[in-house]
């Protein structure tokens, strides 16, 4: 093998979309974009972290025939570069002295060459890495061709110089010249520019520069955009792939008399805010129809502005041709309603069909006639009539094997405004994390842009009079959601400091609402925390979503009473807390 130091240095960026424990799928990936990087010419390929296995794999990665099939496929791929060709940085779970480690694996010339293990395990938010994972030892850079290269994974460069385990210093100290960053980063709004400031903050720290490859595709609940880049040692940027997109593009760098520098390679601007959140809700939803085998989706079309945004983000992820919409009327529905339900499934090429919800709804009611004997009519009557829509709709999806697409948005879900059994079944949620606002703003958006991977028509999708009609569940007469809930401009920022700042009760009051509002704005979203529970997975967008973000117990009589926090008094603490042995130089 040659060791001889390289002047020049061809590295592939592999950006692509992983199957959770499609471990032979993924290994076909691997191979794929070899060869594509090989036709570039390529010395090295690098993949996103975990890649072999998917990320993130949970507990199945404790599993012993998952861990020995993640093995057995990195030494298969490791003998196939006997035969030349660019190496490989292949992230994968590895079991080394009883541990198992979240690892990469450099395959080079028929071998497994050098293995590092992640050494910071993030355990928050949607990660909990450090209960499958072992914390691996501080590491040093990996000799390939005579240049020495860093390999953090991930979590690992964001600490801060100084840090305990400071992954980035220590390969710097121990000789790195250029980092190769592989991550499974999930999105959220605004984190493409929260990435690029800790890229920035350690290659300045380092004088290094580097290359982040991330995962782009959907997991469960999780979106990862890619969004991959370089930066040189002088912080300046080298190249950025597109977000959401799978792409191997390889780049290319030079030893100079100041270390190494990435040439300027492909730009691809960042897609930002209403934009990002629509294409990673597209993204999210055809990785979770397709990645789990459905032939595709039903929707029940209301004629209102959620069912509207949903089927077009539908449409935008699988095509006309695999989403099935249904219009399900009962006496309080409009005529407007069922107008504007089939003007939007005609805008979108989508076939659609009416199935009466009357004999269902009289049926459920002459059944509990005899057991609401002597009742006042009230919510219960209306919400049979969600109940018997979400029979309907899982009735097809048992029968043609589509999955319900379920249309509930985040303002609804906080505050309980949604039906247990009824509108809220289904096996996925495209705009789950979005608040009601934000359906607005982005159903305007897309009469106006999509996104380049999507599938639907280009054009006006969803009709005006969707958009600025109120929004009503069409339950009783003349209802309209602000009967129930305060006016969505003021409930959602509301509901943002709560759920996404956890504000008290008493600045959001002081920022300007009301206090009997935001107390029962708060009550609200407590009480309904079990509803959420039973609730379909759904894309993740925002920096607090329900389920793997915010875990709340359902049990819970705490409540926030809008006074002003108490002072802590300090005065009576007559101890010091213990000093960790572990920071004890």
């Amino acid at each position: 093998m040659n060791t001889r130091p390289a002047d020049r240095l061809a590295i592939a960026c592999a950006q692509l979309n992983p199957i959770v424990g499609d471990i032979a799928g993924n290994g076909a990936k691997v191979r794929r974009a070899r060869d594509e990087a090989a036709g570039q010419g390529a010395d090295v390929v690098v993949f996103p972290e975990l890649f072999i296995s998917g990320y993130p794999p949970e507990d199945l990665v404790l599993k012993p025939a998952f861990q020995a099939a993640c093995r057995a496929e990195i030494e298969k791929l490791a003998r196939e570069t006997a035969a030349g060709g660019p190496a490989l940085v292949v992230g994968t779970p590895w079991v080394e002295a009883g541990k198992l480690y979240n690892a990469v694996a450099l395959l080079e010339g028929g071998r497994i060459t050098a293995l590092r293990f992640k050494v910071n395990l993030p355990n928050y938010g949607v990660f909990d890495e450090a209960r499958v994972f072992a914390p691996g030892p501080l590491p040093g850079p990996v000799n390939f061709r005579g240049v020495r290269l860093g390999i953090p994974v991930c979590e690992d460069i964001w600490t801060e110089s100084g840090d305990y385990e400071d992954v980035v210093e220590c390969l710097a100290e121990t000789g790195a010249e250029i980092l190769l960053v592989p991550n499974g980063s999930p999105y959220d709004r605004a984190k493409d520019e929260v990435r690029l400031n800790i890229a920035v903050a350690r290659v300045t720290e380092q004088n290094l520069p580097l290359l982040y490859v991330n995962q782009v595709g959907g997991q469960d609940e999780l979106i990862f955009d890619g969004a991959s880049f370089a930066l040189n040692a002088d912080r300046s940027l080298a190249f950025q792939l597109a977000a959401f997109e799978e792409s191997v593009v390889t780049t290319q760098w030079l030893r100079g008399d100041d270390g190494w520098v990435c040439e300027k390679g492909p730009f691809v601007a960042a897609l930002e805010d209403d934009h990002a959140d629509y294409a990673a809700c597209v993204l999210g939803l055809r990785d979770y129809v397709n990645k789990n085998g459905f032939p595709g989706v039903v929707i029940g079309l209301s004629g209102g502005i959620d069912s509207a945004l949903v089927a077009a983000m539908a449409v935008d992820a699988l095509g006309a041709e695999r989403v099935r919409c249904v219009m399900l009327p009962y006496k309080y529905t409009a005529q407007e309603s069922l107008d504007d339900a089939a003007a939007c499934a005609k805008a979108l090429r989508v076939p659609s069909e009416i199935l009466p919800i009357g004999p269902a709804v009289e049926g459920l009611e002459k059944a509990l006639a005899t057991a609401f004997a002597e009742t006042q009519r009230d919510v219960t009557e209306e919400n049979l009539q969600s109940r018997a829509r979400g029979t309907i709709l899982m009735a097809i999806s048992n029968k043609f094997n589509l999955m319900v697409v379920t249309t509930g948005n985040k303002s609804e879900m906080s505050v309980g405004y949604a039906t247990l059994y009824g509108d809220m079944n289904g096996g996925f949620n495209p705009i789950k994390d979005l608040y009601k606002t934000q359906v607005f703003r982005l159903s305007r958006l897309r009469n106006q842009w999509k996104p380049s991977f999507a599938l639907g028509p280009d054009g006006v999708v969803i009709p005006d009079a969707i958009i600025v009609r109120p929004p009503t569940a069409e339950l009783r007469e003349n209802q309209k959601d602000e009967d129930s809930l305060p006016p969505y401009s003021v409930l959602d920022p509301i509901l943002e400091a709560l759920v996404e700042r956890e504000e008290p009760v008493s600045r959001i009051i002081a920022a300007g609402f009301a206090r009997d509002t935001v107390l029962r704005v708060e009550r609200l979203l407590h009480i309904a925390e079990y509803k959420r529970r039973q609730a379909a997975p759904g894309v993740k967008v925002t920096r607090k979503n329900f389920g793997r973000d915010r875990r709340y117990p359902i049990t819970n009589r705490f409540r926030d009473t809008g006074e002003p926090l108490p002072k802590a008094d300090a005065s009576l603490i007559t101890g010091q807390p213990a000093k960790s042995e572990a920071f004890d130089f």
